[in-house]
């Protein structure tokens, strides 16, 4: 069974959500993270696009805290009006998420189910970037908005780098988090939190901004090493000398989702994404099959935002042609 979900127009995010292969969790073997890769092709006329998956426990895991569960999901953000089709692809087998070319074994669950759904024009305006569309690089100076034609002037903060150092994500190392406690007045009503009242700080800090008139926010998503090893998709904050097997290979799912709820309010609030996916003390740390893994989650979960940069080395010590192999 699948499910769509999500606003049926131009530019906001759509998302289908399959029941799968029963039996995984956050630590299982085979690890779903590492060993499943899903794929679903979007396609408007000649137009297609290939948007990895990514497993999602029980489907809500930002709310729930779950770990397991049979929910594996995809995201898109359309940018025509119209008809699209969607295709879904499915194998497992070992390390198959980090290499396309290995078949794997088709899994019927998911593997080889299609349909369609019909887009509409979206109604925002103001700052929020459904309204203006995907933010892109037409070759000149500034970037400029799809939709609208806009250009984009980034004015901001470029701190805190550790933003995402947050006490009410799931299951975080607690050393120097903080709680963003001066912006819980700047919350509002109707605005996202889970686990109850948790992230009010946070999408305050937020709203903050954007009142403001600030369009960026930028934030590392991986310090592990770092001054402060606060920040990190996985499910260890081991910061031991020596990594132990698979620590580097497994996400925690509902911190994940939870950073989706903050990202999708930065879209809302006209608030351009700067992630930061490693800095000097944290740049040899990945080896290359977990370094693959880590772009491959970050992109299947947060790729369809439309006001994005990745930025693959502040403060790195790599080469240029290192850089480029990543």
């Amino acid at each position: 069974a699948v499910t769509l979900s999500g606003e049926l127009k131009k530019w906001h995010k759509v998302t289908l959500t399959f029941d799968g292969p029963e039996g995984y969790n956050e630590t299982s073997t085979p690890n779903p993270f590492l060993d499943c890769r899903m794929e679903v092709s979007f396609t408007f006329g000649e137009k297609v696009y290939v948007v990895p998956g990514y497993y999602a426990a029980d489907g809500d895991a930002g709310a729930t805290g779950a770990s397991s569960g049979n929910k594996w999901r995809a995201h898109f953000a359309p940018d025509e009006e119209g008809e699209w089709a969607w295709s879904a692809s499915f194998a497992t087998g070992e390390k198959v998420a980090i290499d396309r070319d290995l078949p794997g074994f088709p899994d019927p669950s998911i593997d080889g189910l299609s349909d369609s759904f019909s887009i509409g024009p979206t109604d925002k305006t103001g700052r929020d970037h459904r309204g203006k569309g995907r933010l892109r690089y037409i070759g000149e100076r500034y970037l400029q908005f799809a939709e609208t034609g806009e250009y984009f002037l980034k004015a901001g903060a470029d701190s805190p780098e550790t933003f995402l150092a947050y006490s009410d994500f799931d299951d975080l190392r607690d050393f120097r988090l903080k709680t963003w406690e001066a912006h819980v007045q700047d919350w509002q009503p109707g605005d996202p939190t889970w686990h109850g009242s948790k992230g009010k700080g946070i999408i305050g800090a937020i709203n903050y901004l954007s009142d403001k008139g600030m369009n960026v926010q930028s934030f590392i998503v991986m310090n592990l090493r770092g001054w402060t090893g606060n920040v990190y998709p996985f499910i260890t904050d081991n910061l031991t000398t020596v990594l132990t097997d698979n620590d580097l290979l497994r996400y925690d799912v509902s911190r994940l989702d939870q950073w989706e709820t903050v990202f999708e309010h930065m879209d809302r609030k006209g608030i351009f994404m700067h992630f930061k996916l490693q800095e000097a003390r944290s740049t040899n740390l990945l080896s290359r099959e977990e370094r693959f893994l880590f772009y491959r989650e970050l992109n299947a979960r947060f790729s369809h935002h439309l006001a994005l940069n990745w930025n693959f080395g502040e403060e790195a010590t790599n080469s240029k042609e290192e850089i480029l192999s990543f």
